[in-house]
């Protein structure tokens, strides 16, 4: 890690409580307006859903089967990234609404939601690119951070990273399932097996929809229908990938070792969340079609807030980086994603590796190691 931030432990727990003001600032004044939002999103994404389907009954004609694989996808993505996920955080858990709520919500995703709130929100969210406990720091896949050791399979990154691209949900689904526990006897087959079967029933379901129903449904346009829901589910696929991958892997995402968390205070714990997520710089649509995961610095610091409210808070987030000289890593999503591609090439062959050492001043506190 760099040594650029420097801070006085003070600065570190003063920084935390700053934000721990601003995180009550903005949970206070939650109300109609935010549950205004999410519904309107809510309605919007499945009026995009049933145009686009219906357009693709008159697929026929190409300007319709354009339109219609068009707004599938845009359905899917949105129902993914600004629906499913942020429901799934709790985000609006505060309206009680049963529909929507963390509880009851089931994405249209391969991964059955509460497999992916274990591994998600308890694993990633807690362990926030930690080397051996955020399984997030390349999906077990991926050689993303200097620190991790290099193997020759890593050797072919570049090309199976952009095979996961197009099978994102389906390479999450069976992430989710940490097979790597079974041999140490972490995990039971028994436990897997449970787990296999929710997944199993999660794709025949999606299968026998998007594959096989809607396309009978078209008739003689069976193929045409099924080109069409391929299409926008690998659309989302890509989509969700390069999203995650700019909030996670370009230049400037620190990772962290165990050691390094001992005693691990509030504050700290705020760093390390801000050294380990960038930002894309972008307009409305992109973050509402990113499910405001452009906002992936607030996000991580913020992860049960409502999305809506991460553009409203995240000039006060940089201005508070900037008092304490604390980096904060944003940039278009052309220079995020070619910064993550570039890095996953690099990172394919071995080295390099970093090297820490321990800050020569006592008072003087490396942000970024204790984060």
């Amino acid at each position: 890690m760099s040594t650029t931030a420097l801070a006085s432990p003070t600065d570190i727990e003063d920084f935390g409580r700053e934000l721990d003001e601003l995180r009550d600032e903005i949970i206070g004044t939650l109300g109609d307006r935010d549950a205004q939002y999410i519904r309107g999103v809510i309605a919007t994404q499945r009026k995009l859903e049933l145009a686009g389907r219906a357009l693709l009954f008159a697929s026929w004609l190409p300007p319709a089967w354009i339109a219609g694989t068009a707004a599938l996808a845009t359905a899917k993505i949105l129902e993914n990234m600004e629906i499913g996920h942020n429901v799934l955080h709790g985000q609006w858990d505060w309206m009680r609404d049963p529909k929507i709520h963390s509880t009851t919500w089931e994405s249209d995703l391969a991964s059955p939601s509460a497999q992916w709130k274990h591994s998600h929100n308890v694993v990633h969210h807690t362990w926030t690119n930690v080397l051996g406990k955020d399984r997030d720091i390349g999906y077990t896949l991926l050689r993303v951070s200097p620190e991790q050791p290099w193997h020759r399979v890593y050797l072919l990154q570049p090309v199976y990273n952009v095979f996961l691209a197009l099978v994102f949900e389906y390479g999450i689904a069976l992430y989710d399932l940490e097979v790597e526990r079974i041999p140490a006897g972490d995990k039971s087959l028994k436990e897997t097996w449970t787990q296999l079967r929710a997944i199993a029933g999660k794709v025949r379901r999606q299968i026998i929809k998007d594959y096989l129903a809607f396309p009978m449904l078209a008739g003689p346009g069976f193929m045409p229908v099924l080109l069409g829901n391929l299409t926008a589910n690998l659309t989302r696929n890509v989509w969700a990938h390069t999203i995650i991958f700019c909030g996670h892997f370009p230049e400037g995402a620190e990772v962290f070792t165990e050691d390094q968390l001992e005693g691990e205070t509030r504050g700290e714990w705020y760093v390390r969340q801000l050294l380990g997520s960038c930002n894309i710089d972008g307009g409305r649509l992109l973050h509402l079609m990113s499910g405001n995961l452009s906002h992936q610095i607030e996000h991580h610091l913020f992860p049960d807030m409502p999305s809506n409210r991460y553009a409203e808070i995240a000039p006060r987030v940089r201005d508070l980086c900037e008092r304490f000289g604390l980096p904060y890593t944003s940039g278009s999503l052309a220079r995020q994603t070619g910064s993550v591609y570039k890095r996953i090439l690099r990172l394919a062959f071995p080295g390099p590796r970093h090297h820490r050492t321990a800050p020569a001043e006592p008072p003087a506190t490396d942000l970024r190691a204790l984060a």
